[in-house]
């Protein structure tokens, strides 16, 4: 019988009989590893204990204390043995498919009555049934012929469909068994369903899905589940996911009456005033920071013929993304063919064309407050996130080869700065490199990435590859911001593109006299002006910093008594430059404090006849408990303070 040498982690080797498990291997280094043992890495590959290994191999046996290989057969088991379980309870249901995502799975099935919250319930409770029984898990190659008269004779014909979709390219068709329950599945998957921890899952909502994704096929139920090792990872990611829910800007838009979508404009957004107040702030802040950067300010027609579009190659490799306008121009032949624009880079050099440009003109750093419009599908819109119409704090340097490395140091410490104050000290950095569909040739893409990448290190900046990406015409660096919670946002780009200054024909002249192309350096530090607004509502739950909080100070009268000096500390406030209102209205100081700290409010001032008399105020902050007395005079001084932007202090 041929023999086959298998290397351990350590540099060990044994040979083996081919055609040996990691089971038995497992059970040939010790009793206890084969009892603990749930799958097998060979040769870098994730490997059922039950699957031959026929040739020499790198092989290390994995337990339950490998975090990565866990959690996938944990997920990927549950899936199954929820399918079961719901087989179990209503027979009649057809199960589809079911893989593993980020946290968990979900399994799509066939049944005509709705599943309930109450059906969740139950399902669980089999699910822990099922775990107990610790019922063995088997598998077995079978030929394509053999699977597809299995389902047809049992009745399910998404497994015919699935089995027919597998290429046949002599890849193993495999079935697995939990118990008596079977499913095609490629594996791997755990010994028996008692491996499966019973306290550390959740089944957590259903929702509609198509068979295959297709709208034009059968309408299924989609039931999500989460996983983790043990009980409290999964209370860690129950009380991150209530948090993140207290958070959510969509529902902190509508108690601070921030903003509103509706039907009408998909994708849009309607900014109220208290939305409107954070984005002009927030605006002016970046115009001014901008200034001192050395940007000149533009700004560039939102409809464009859809030749520029052409010419830049966006016709060609982003129209999926465009809206299309079509005029009849009076008397022309045809229609006009126009986009809305998605991005502000082919408009940016039309600019820069007019006229000469010398050498000593370089770099000129163009900024533009860009709004632009780009489809996404109605299923990928998230509250102000991922929206169709938005505006970029976008920007464009145009310069010199030779000037890439100090303009890339100078717009990370540029960013740097805006992001601390901001409130965000730290971010991470990645790095995406060329994607399959680009434009221009190889060459350039080369000179491209090592531009970028020796300008990064340059800049002392770590980062970590992203590869594939770039955007279609030069590579980016993404920069990620981490919230209050741990998620990660990708906010800010700076990109090098030498294809889009050739295609548009951008030049510039030399201290040779001849023309020459200029670099495009393409950098945006918040992105998405309405995307980064619902970050820093959700990283601080809704408890912006005094300087960009919409409603800053309230004046709430205790007693009518005191309405005209509420006026009076609105009218000082207000002078000093902070946002303040009064609220005089008939109503109990208690029922005012409640409403206006669901808002948000930072500053509350609470007046009755004491105050009126010593010409006070009582300073209530927003998630203190506690109260302060302090004059006018002081109150307004401090305030004064805190709501100039930082920048200005």
């Amino acid at each position: 019988m041929a023999q086959i040498s298998l290397t351990f982690p350590d540099g060990n080797a044994r040979d083996y009989a081919a055609g040996i498990t990691p089971a038995d291997v497992a059970a040939d280094i010790s009793k206890s590893l084969a009892k603990k043992a749930i799958s097998a890495t060979v040769n870098g590959a994730h490997w059922d204990l039950a699957w031959p290994i026929e040739d020499d191999a790198q092989i290390a046996i994995n337990t339950m204390k490998d975090e990565e290989p866990a959690l996938e057969l944990i997920r990927h088991d549950l899936a199954h043995i929820m399918a079961r379980a719901v087989q179990e309870i209503w027979p009649d249901v057809k199960v589809t498919i079911g893989p593993v995502i980020e946290n968990g799975w979900y399994y799509d099935f066939d049944r005509a009555e709705p599943f309930t919250p109450e059906d969740l319930g139950e399902i669980e409770k089999k699910m822990r049934e099922i775990i107990n029984k610790r019922d063995p898990v088997r598998t077995e190659v079978w030929s394509r012929a053999d699977a597809i008269a299995h389902y047809e004779k049992t009745g399910e014909p998404y497994k015919v469909e699935l089995v027919n979709a597998i290429p046949d390219d002599g890849q193993p068709i495999r079935m697995y068994w939990h118990g008596d329950w079977q499913d095609l599945c490629r594996g791997p998957h755990l010994q028996h369903t008692g491996q499966v921890p019973a306290d550390a899952f959740k089944l957590m909502r259903v929702s509609g899905a198509y068979w295959r994704g297709d709208s034009n096929n059968t309408q299924l139920q989609r039931i999500y589940g989460v996983a983790f090792q043990n009980k409290e990872e999964l209370r860690k990611y129950m009380n991150f996911l209530e948090e993140a829910e207290k958070r959510d800007h969509r529902r902190l838009g509508r108690e601070m009456d921030l903003f509103h979508m509706q039907e009408e404009a998909p994708g849009q957004i309607f900014w109220h005033p208290n939305g409107w107040t954070i984005y002009t702030e927030l605006q002016d802040y970046m115009r001014r920071q901008q200034r001192k950067g050395g940007y000149v300010e533009v700004n560039t027609p939102q409809v464009v013929d859809r030749k520029l579009w052409e010419a830049s190659g966006h016709w060609d490799k982003y129209q999926e993304h465009m809206f299309i306008v079509e005029v009849d121009e009076e008397h022309a032949r045809e229609k006009a063919v126009n986009a809305l624009k998605p991005m502000n880079c082919p408009c940016h050099v039309q600019i820069f064309n007019q006229g000469l440009k010398s050498y000593r003109d370089l770099p000129l750093r163009m900024a533009e407050f860009g709004s632009c419009n780009r489809y996404e599908p109605s299923g990928a819109l998230h509250g102000i996130m991922r929206v169709r119409g938005f505006t970029q704090d976008d920007g464009h340097i145009f310069c010199r080869e030779d000037q890439i490395e100090d303009e890339t140091k100078r717009f990370i410490a540029f960013l740097s700065e805006i992001y601390r104050d901001l409130g965000f000290e730290e971010f991470k950095v990645k790095f995406s490199d060329r994607p399959e569909t680009r434009a221009g040739s190889d060459d350039i893409w080369d000179r491209a990435e090592e531009a970028l990448k020796s300008a990064t290190i340059a800049a002392g900046c770590e980062f970590t590859l992203n590869p594939g990406e770039g955007a279609f015409y030069g590579p980016k660096l993404e920069f990620v911001l981490t919230d209050a919670i741990g998620r990660d946002w990708q906010c800010g780009t700076h990109q090098v593109d030498f294809v889009l200054p050739e295609r548009l024909d951008a030049t510039y002249i030399g201290s040779d006299g001849a023309k020459h192309r200029p670099v495009m350096l393409h950098r945006a530090t918040l992105g998405s002006f309405e995307r980064f607004i619902g970050i820093l509502i959700e990283e601080h739950a809704g408890k912006l910093p005094f300087w960009l909080a919409p409603r800053q100070v309230v004046v709430a009268s205790i007693i009518s008594e005191a309405d005209d000096y509420v006026h009076e500390v609105v009218n000082a406030l207000r002078d000093a430059g902070v946002r303040a209102e009064a609220d005089t209205r008939n109503e109990k100081i208690n029922y005012k404090v409640r409403e206006h700290s669901l808002g948000k409010v930072p500053v509350i001032l609470a007046i009755g006849a004491r105050e009126v008399e010593d010409r006070t105020v009582t300073v209530r902050r927003l998630g203190e408990k506690q109260t302060a007395v302090t004059s006018l005079a002081e109150i307004v001084s401090e305030l004064g303070q805190s709501a100039t932007p930082p920048d200005l202090l």
